[in-house]
């Protein structure tokens, strides 16, 4: 089965290069990956065929990639509860709870975000994505919880997609990381690549990889005797790599709080408070939350913005260490 990815062209990729267009777009396929779909005749550039990699590509140019797709892996509709924020007849804001995967993938076929949405609204959703990504606009980690935008129709999609392509969407998060961030406010620009030893894992690259910007500022440090220093930091993304908010932090050497691919496994001090470590244990993945999410909405061209509670286990650890070391 044949799914369809769709894009458009705007004023910062035009007279790119096609494979790389289409690798920028789509984070889970290598360059390598993209040409290789490119040669066997699966994009087309205005309903054209196009088999050249370095073809470049003008302003409104409508860019489409076909992915092939197992039989086994067709997107079943999944009866699962959604946190709907906000409804109207273009889109919706869901807050995504930890441990969901946003769309079907190597893994993750039943019980994703995607899998509810088909249930709830069956054919009434965006199809720009293809079928496998029902309204999907962007994406969050499955272990990270919080806001996603999702569109109800393609050209809701179209006009979301260009925003966040311009970068001009807001998208603030909360985490709680290990130790302190210096300075404790500024900004992380690097690229972004695969990690070489690990391809299921990103990290920064010196050399080649995606250009990768988070602001953040420091709300708090938090530091006792019997607690190791944990800083709750809030990043403002401009650009929506994959993992992007967790490298970042490792690089700065304050990994997340429950990141197990990216953060510290064993922390050392000579004494721990024991309400502290109970606290921690209950943390399931890394302690981040797509807490805050605006945008012109696409149909009203007005400012619309969002706002969502810590999960649970984030904020009774939050609240204990406010109250243990204030």
């Amino acid at each position: 089965m044949n799914n369809s990815m769709k894009f458009l062209v705007t004023e910062k990729d035009n007279g790119s290069r096609l494979d790389i267009f289409l690798s920028k777009k789509i984070d889970r396929l290598t360059r390598s990956n993209i040409k290789k779909i490119i040669n066997s005749n699966n994009v087309k550039i205005n309903i054209k065929v196009s088999n050249s990699p370095s073809k470049k590509i003008k302003l409104h140019d409508v860019v489409e990639i076909k992915l092939l797709q197992k039989k086994s892996e067709n997107l079943k509709p999944s009866k699962i509860k959604l946190d709907i924020q906000y409804e109207d007849k273009d889109i919706l804001v869901v807050n995504k709870p930890k441990g969901m995967v946003v769309h079907p993938g190597a893994g993750n076929i039943e019980n994703t975000l995607a899998n509810a949405l088909l249930y709830k609204y069956k054919n009434k959703l965006s199809n720009i994505n293809g079928e496998f990504r029902p309204g999907i606009v962007h994406r969050i980690d499955k272990e990270t919880s919080g806001l996603l935008v999702i569109a109800k129709n393609n050209i809701a999609h179209s006009k979301l997609g260009e925003q966040f392509n311009k970068h001009s969407i807001h998208r603030k998060y909360q985490c709680l990381v290990w130790g302190v961030v210096r300075p404790l406010r500024g900004q992380i620009k690097t690229l972004i690549s695969r990690n070489k030893k690990n391809r299921q894992l990103m990290a920064v690259s010196d050399f080649n990889g995606k250009t990768a910007i988070t602001n953040y500022e420091t709300i708090k440090v938090f530091n006792t005797k019997d607690i190791p220093k944990i800083s709750l930091i809030e990043c403002n993304l401009e650009t929506g790599r994959t993992h992007q908010i967790r490298v970042h932090m490792k690089y700065k050497n304050a990994p997340l709080l429950g990141d197990n691919q990216y953060g510290k496994r064993n922390v050392r001090f000579k004494k721990i408070n024991e309400d502290f470590l109970k606290k921690l244990s209950v943390i399931k993945g890394q302690a981040l939350h797509a807490k805050y999410l605006g945008f012109v909405h696409p149909t009203k061209n007005e400012w619309v913005d969002f706002d969502s509670d810590l999960p649970d286990d984030f904020k009774k650890l939050l609240n204990f260490l406010k109250k243990h070391c204030s």
